[in-house]
């Protein structure tokens, strides 16, 4: 599932990358591919740990 996530960020980001080169580019389908890289960030990054410790455990 990871691996598709990653796929589609990047297509969708350099669909939205191509766009930009074009005389006259639609900001609604650049808009759509940021929105949609965000949002894949966001489920990529939801299931990474975090590093730091708990501030109770070190106080004690």
């Amino acid at each position: 599932m990871k691996t598709i996530y990653i796929l589609l960020i990047f297509g969708l980001m350099g669909w939205a990358f191509y766009e930009q080169t074009k005389p006259n580019p639609n900001v609604f389908i650049q808009v759509i591919g940021v929105l949609a890289f965000f949002y894949g960030m966001m489920k990529l990054m939801s299931k990474v740990s975090s590093n730091t410790n708990d501030k109770k455990e070190e106080d004690v």
